[in-house]
């Protein structure tokens, strides 16, 4: 079992060595002299205890340099436990430090048995806290299954998954593109008693339509040029498992064929091959089409469409999740921090009301490509409107000039009309009564990308 992590800050090279012979045992011991060491070490190792010398060079007799170790500490590791050491006489120093969050304070010189007492209690705290932590956030609302959202539309599709999950009947989940459908999927695999196979996901849309066969139900050796072995196809791969067919709406009639078939009998056929080989495989499917206008349009196979789809999991487009596009923002923010190292503490106020009034036409994943592009590219302590490359929100309408006011209205149902018929510009210019040309220009006017 890994030791807990200890440091100890100490100019006295002497003290440092006794400490850590006398604390190995029980501790993963780190030395540090001052506060270049100090704050490497931290910044590595995170230790969950430090003791802390307040008089460390270049002047070992004030209390300067300590006190920029504490405070850095508590900016950036504020779970650390700090204990500072100190002399008798410099009481009202220990109390200073713990004013400002230090967890203890230890007068020297130093009795080694005394301080171990004081090192496990702080330990323990340690430990306490992490717990609590794990627990919180594993019982929070904000989370599920690599999920983020507390809105009522999301408490739905979180219920839905649960009911799901434990059954295997093909689903069809439907959302705009960047909602997160491959999230859906992952969760419904994750609490399924398949979880322990594969998950295998393949878009519909991404593959060229004379590769789509072989992929899906592989190949015998020999059946084309380049076919040098027998390969597995990805129904195969996903034996025992789920496999993710995402914007199934884009699959040629001659492969629907095919899948309407393994969903009747759970077999497959590989490419140049004779015998039918049973699979094991759950389906799960997605898309941002509406595959009952493509069924009209001959696009898409009734039969198959109404195997797929015995249960329905809609998943609301961002602009539906108010409540969550500030939770979503800030957990990037956090996320891409860390990745890049980043000192960044939030978002400046005007940046969080542009998050909150945009319209999202891209979802969740144009909130995270703008948050990520933004934390790679600011300079300052907080995330700005520039850094989001985000316009100022107009003012209220009473001081809005009649051109703001109007150019508002025009993109707000401009957006709705593409949402509502699910990005078919088309059919968005016929609602909105406009021709296809004018809505063009009308979107590249207000910024709006296509």
């Amino acid at each position: 079992m890994q030791k807990p992590k200890l440091l100890i800050i100490d100019d006295d090279e002497d003290l440092r060595t006794q400490m850590k012979w006398s604390l190995t045992e029980g501790y993963d011991v780190y030395l540090a002299e001052d506060r270049q060491n100090a704050i490497a070490i931290i910044n590595k190792e995170q230790p969950a205890v430090v003791t802390l010398d307040l008089g460390l060079p270049p002047n070992p007799a004030g209390v300067e340099e300590g006190f920029i170790i504490l405070d850095y500490i508590l900016d950036h590791y504020s779970h650390t436990k700090v204990i500072v050491i100190t002399g008798r006489g410099e009481k009202e120093h220990a109390l200073r430090a713990v004013g400002k969050g230090a967890y203890d304070f230890f007068y020297k010189p130093i009795e080694i048995d005394e301080l171990k007492v004081v090192l496990r209690r702080a330990f323990h705290v340690s430990q306490l806290e992490h717990e609590q932590r794990e627990m919180k956030q594993r019982l929070s609302g904000d989370h599920f299954e690599g999920m983020i959202g507390t809105s009522s539309k999301m408490q739905d599709v979180y219920s839905a998954i649960r009911k799901v999950a434990t059954t295997d009947a093909p689903i069809l989940i439907r959302g705009e593109s960047g909602t997160g459908k491959e999230l859906i999927a992952r969760a419904i695999h994750q609490l399924s008693v398949r979880a322990s196979k594969p998950f295998i996901p393949i878009n519909c849309s991404a593959i060229p339509e004379n590769l789509i066969e072989s992929e899906f139900f592989g190949h015998e050796k020999g059946t084309f040029t380049g076919a040098h072995m027998q390969r597995k196809g990805r129904f195969e791969m996903a034996e025992g498992g789920t496999l993710f067919l995402d914007e199934i709406g884009d699959l040629p009639l001659t492969i629907q064929v095919k899948l309407l078939r393994f969903l009747q009998e759970k077999t497959i056929e590989r490419v140049g091959g004779r015998e039918q080989i049973e699979v094991n495989t759950r389906i799960l499917a997605a898309t941002n089409r509406d595959l009952q206008d493509a069924m009209k349009k001959g696009a898409f196979r009734d039969d198959l469409y109404y195997r797929i789809s015995v249960i329905n999991i809609s998943l609301p487009p961002l602009r539906e999740r108010n409540e969550d596009i500030v939770l979503l923002a800030k957990t990037f923010l956090h996320r891409y921090t860390s990745e890049n190292k980043k000192k960044i503490k939030g978002f400046t106020r005007q940046a969080i009301e542009a998050i909150e009034r945009y319209s999202w036409p891209g979802n969740v994943r144009e909130l995270e490509n703008r948050v990520k592009r933004a934390v790679i590219m600011s300079e300052g302590k907080k995330i700005t409107l520039e850094d989001l490359e985000m316009e100022p929100i107009a003012g209220n309408k009473e001081s809005m000039i009649l051109k703001d006011a109007r150019e508002m209205l025009e993109k707000d149902l401009i957006l709705k009309a593409i949402a509502r018929n699910e990005n078919n510009l088309t059919k968005a210019a016929s609602d909105l009564g406009v021709s296809r040309p004018t809505l063009y220009d009308l979107m590249e006017k207000l910024g709006i990308p296509k």
